[in-house]
């Protein structure tokens, strides 16, 4: 059963004892679903190269030069969806997601332009840390039909590959400490959030919960401390990536 080779990979990959054996291992899983592609990443912090954070992958040839170049990565109905799913979603479920979305045309122009390269369809599965989005795996390429048993441990293999590669790497301190930040809001710190990402400023905010733009402004900087941001527009940055915001 295919099933029993999603469980032995959660099984092998603690015995491996280099970042290539969980590579190795990972593969000869995907092979034997049939994924032509598949991309263990890291969450990009806003202006960062998501292909410069890939820990393993395998793209069509052109494929991440054509994304980078036409910075699909800012309209990616995946990428975007991604910041909410708290489990594993396949790729055309996302567009209608956002069919009211201003960026809906360059969307669909994406996934044509992925048909291309032989990207017809896939999945992507988040891996979360104690404080939101780390990174997620990507697998792509024909159609695979997976079922729910599948999806959960499909979602498991994510985690597992993304802890042991850091771990073999002995990358999970820096990531760690990178990600030490407070995620809990209160509900009126939600409330000026949201907001303060549909592009309102202190004054509009005010008017809308009546309150002054003082207050409005104190609210602010608690979520500025808490979030570690230099500024607003990297509150709103940080808190779509932690998935505070959709």
């Amino acid at each position: 059963m295919s099933i029993n080779q999603l469980i032995q990979f959660l099984v092998v990959a603690d015995e491996c004892r280099t970042s290539e054996e969980v590579v190795g291992e990972l593969e000869t899983l995907l092979r034997h679903y049939r994924f032509d592609y598949y991309g263990l990443i890291r969450q990009p912090k806003p202006n960062e190269n998501p292909m410069q954070l890939v820990l393993m992958g395998r793209w069509p040839e052109g494929w991440p030069e054509t994304y980078i170049a036409k910075k699909f990565v800012l309209i990616d109905p995946t990428i975007r969806y991604l910041g909410q799913a708290q489990k594993g979603f396949r790729w055309n479920e996302t567009i209608t997601a956002f069919k009211s979305d201003p960026h809906r045309k360059r969307m669909e122009r994406m996934m044509m332009e992925s048909l291309r390269f032989g990207l017809q369809d896939g999945y992507i599965f988040p891996v979360h840390g104690r404080t939101g989005l780390l990174g997620n795996m990507t697998l792509g390429g024909r159609p695979v039909d997976l079922s729910p048993v599948e999806m959960t441990l499909f979602d498991a293999v994510a985690k597992k590959a993304f802890w042991r590669l850091l771990e073999l790497r002995r990358e999970t301190g820096a990531l760690q400490e990178a990600t030490q930040v407070d995620t809990r809001m209160t509900r009126r710190e939600m409330e000026v959030l949201n907001y303060l990402a549909d592009g309102m400023t202190s004054n509009d905010i005010s008017k809308i919960l009546k309150i002054s733009n003082h207050t409005v402004d104190w609210y602010m900087n608690g979520i500025q401390d808490k979030l570690r941001a230099k500024n607003r527009q990297h509150v709103v940055a940080l808190a779509f990536r932690l998935g505070l915001i959709t």
